[in-house]
């Protein structure tokens, strides 16, 4: 009875040593990780910062007291916010002389086919969007992954309110041309696109474009 009772012990013991060991290795493995995985997150969102403002010379975060009561859903139209779109972090980009040039805009769609679609727009102070950047996106390959070759190219200094797509081939200025087969891709980039405008038309203003 004994040698069973202290055969129990020492394989408890064993499997406690085991599990400490791994714990302190995972930990061990995540602190080494950790700082290298927020670093390369930071530099994805400089990288698509630049992507849409490639001539400014840096960026800063538009802190939240800056933008009183600003609730990201809540400058949405409300058929945008049905549609499960959501607004992230904002950029100042700053100009050589310190003037802040625009602003790039951090929208997520919940709607893409394979899943979120998250994108980086830019628009100008004056209202130009600039361009549209990628940061996340998961559809089918050779359909809605076509997004960042068929409709990112079609966002470049646009003077509009509104964007629209069309299959039929675009034939005004606030249209584009959707991917072919891939409808709900194609939905979801524009909803993100059309929610930074309606973000961007309350942001100019009320930061009065200060850096």
């Amino acid at each position: 009875m004994n040698k069973d009772l202290n055969s129990a012990l020492k394989d408890a013991l064993v499997l406690v040593v085991i599990t400490l060991v791994s714990g302190l290795f995972l930990g061990l493995v995540n602190m080494l990780t950790e700082e290298p995985i927020r670093l390369q997150k930071e530099q994805a969102v400089i990288d698509s910062c630049k992507a849409v403002f490639p001539n400014e010379e840096g960026f800063a975060q538009v802190a939240t007291f800056e933008l009183t009561g600003y609730v990201p859903t809540e400058k949405l139209s409300a058929d945008l916010a049905k549609e499960g779109v959501t607004v992230g972090n904002i950029y100042k980009a700053i100009g050589e002389d310190g003037s802040v040039s625009g602003y790039a805009i951090e929208v997520t769609s919940a709607e893409g086919y394979g899943g979120d679609i998250r994108l980086m727009c830019g628009i100008s102070s004056d209202g130009i969007l600039r361009g549209v950047s990628i940061l996340e996106i998961s559809e089918t390959a050779g359909l809605g992954m076509r997004a960042g070759d068929v409709l990112v190219p079609q966002i470049h200094n646009l003077d509009v309110d509104r964007i629209v797509f069309t299959k039929t081939g675009k034939t005004s200025p606030n249209e584009i041309d959707a991917i072919s087969g891939a409808t709900i891709t194609t939905t979801a980039f524009v909803n993100c696109v059309n929610a930074a405008l309606d973000v961007s038309e309350e942001i100019v203003p009320m930061e009065g474009g200060a850096a």
